[in-house]
């Protein structure tokens, strides 16, 4: 009886999914086949070889393009650390050009699924260095747009999508070779400027381009959503967030948009009040280390709304430590909800350095409205203000940032009953809200029935109103 195989010595089928796999990676070639993108998510791809042949990097390239497109992800960055080290191959390699550009770019597309794309940028401008053939460009193109867009880097994103398109357009491929990772990274270029419009063409690329995708297909209701929240339809986005979040269709999607999505689907529930539910969404989810999806930042925004800033600050000071191994998208927004944070709390000078980081990261990857997105625009405008004050030489970028703010922050009705409370009042405040009797905020609480009617009093006062219901008509803002 022969002895088999090991998982180092893939078999024929193995290698055959492998070279088909490889050749359609390209545009022009087709696609590659499901059955063999399942069979490769599933093969041990084994310890790195004593010498990379052009064989072994093909069989990898596929395997981790396999993974990337099956969402099968468990081992996350170690299996990139198995095989590179600071962006380079662990062993010698005997290697051409066109093998060394695909197989980094099938790193790239690889981090970016896992939601490295601090890392996944550099292995995709290794694979546009190498690439030799329009096609090889192309790819490595679509994947330094993804990570590029993943990671806030806005500018750099635009122009490797506009050479990309370009290139697309003079090779006269088929619709069907439109890069997903090209499409996903025009989405966040297209969401840092609030463009609703381009987000909706996105999403219907994303259909045509390979209708029967379930994967391509959840990206695009994905798209709808976000773009359905920018152009403030939070209604019908909420019910398509909670259509794809609950549907069967969520088994067949990608780890990174899954992710986006639950993160907008808060957003949206936050923008609605309904801020306990919000917060119950996010209560089981973990951000993988890169945090290109960060839940600590996407619980903060609602801490922030409900009034409970200390909350912000404490959840999110991991974060703040990571320093460049958190992705600068979502350090943007974490920076800037410290900075309104602790503004709130009295700490003037912490709230500058907060702000003025944030606005450095805005100036240096091309702009953003995100980091403002639902913020109340008072406590906005006055951070610029101060930061204007402070750093002189940030006040264009402060000018900038002040005409978009209108299209994303949130209504100041709210904000300007809460920035007269005290942080206890503040989420008492948030309490009076809630469908709890006085009594029954005091125990959650943990204070007598007496301090709390002392400090409702208060807030009554502060807010120049002389009812509960008054009250939570300001405190909850005007319809969305």
């Amino acid at each position: 009886m022969s002895e088999p195989e090991s998982p180092t010595d893939p078999g024929t089928a193995l290698r055959a999914a492998a070279a088909h796999t490889v050749l359609r990676l390209e545009p022009g070639r087709g696609q590659p086949l499901a059955r063999h993108l399942a069979l490769l998510a599933e093969a041990e791809p084994g310890p790195p070889p004593l010498l990379w042949t052009d064989a072994r990097a093909m069989m990898l390239s596929a395997m981790l393009v396999a993974r990337a497109r099956h969402d099968a992800l468990g081992e996350g960055l170690d299996l990139v650390s198995r095989y590179f080290d600071t962006g380079r191959l662990t062993r010698p390699a005997a290697l051409s050009g066109p093998v060394r550009s695909g197989l980094f770019a099938s790193v790239a597309e690889y981090c970016a699924a896992v939601g490295w794309p601090q890392l996944g940028g550099h292995y995709a401008a290794e694979a546009l260095m190498f690439a030799e053939s329009p096609g090889q460009r192309y790819r490595a193109l679509g994947t330094q747009t993804l990570n590029l867009g993943l990671n806030a880097e806005y500018l750099a994103a635009a122009e490797a999508a506009d050479q990309a398109r370009r290139l697309f357009r003079e090779q006269q491929w088929n619709v069907e070779d439109v890069s997903h990772c090209l499409l996903l990274g025009e989405g966040f270029v297209a969401a840092s400027r609030a463009d609703s419009v381009r987000l909706f063409e996105i999403a219907d690329e994303l259909d045509r381009t390979q209708p029967d995708n379930p994967y391509l297909n959840f990206s695009a209701g994905m798209t709808r959503v976000a773009a359905r929240f920018i152009a403030g339809e939070i209604t019908e986005g909420l019910a398509k967030s909670r259509e794809l979040l609950h549907s069967s269709s969520r088994a067949r999607s990608f780890r990174i948009v899954r992710g986006l999505l639950l993160g907008l689907h808060s957003d949206m529930l936050t923008a609605l009040g309904e801020f306990d539910e919000a917060l119950a969404v996010l209560e089981n989810a973990v951000s993988a280390p890169g945090h290109a999806v960060c839940f600590p930042m996407q619980r903060a925004r609602v801490l922030l709304q409900m009034g409970r800033e200390r909350e912000v600050i404490d959840s999110t000071n991991v974060c703040v430590t990571l320093h460049d191994e958190h992705c600068l998208r979502t350090l943007t927004q974490i920076l800037t909800l410290r900075a309104v944070a602790f503004l709130r709390l009295g700490g003037e000078k912490r709230a500058v350095h907060s702000m003025v980081a944030a606005v450095r990261l805005i100036e240096r990857t091309g702009g953003s409205m995100m980091p403002f997105l639902m913020i109340p625009f008072s406590d906005t405008d006055r951070l610029l203000d101060l930061v204007a004050h402070h750093t002189p030489d940030l006040a264009p970028t402060v000018a900038a940032t002040r005409q978009i703010l209108p299209r994303v922050a949130a209504p100041s009705t709210s904000a300007d009953a809460l920035s007269a409370l005290t942080a206890t009042e503040r989420e008492l405040a948030h309490l009076l809200t809630s469908s709890l009797s006085l009594a029954e905020i005091a125990r959650v609480r943990s204070v007598s029935m007496n301090t709390v009617k002392s400090q409702v009093r208060s807030i009554y006062g502060k807010l120049g109103v002389s009812s509960r219901e008054e009250a939570v008509g300001i405190l909850r803002g005007p319809p969305t």
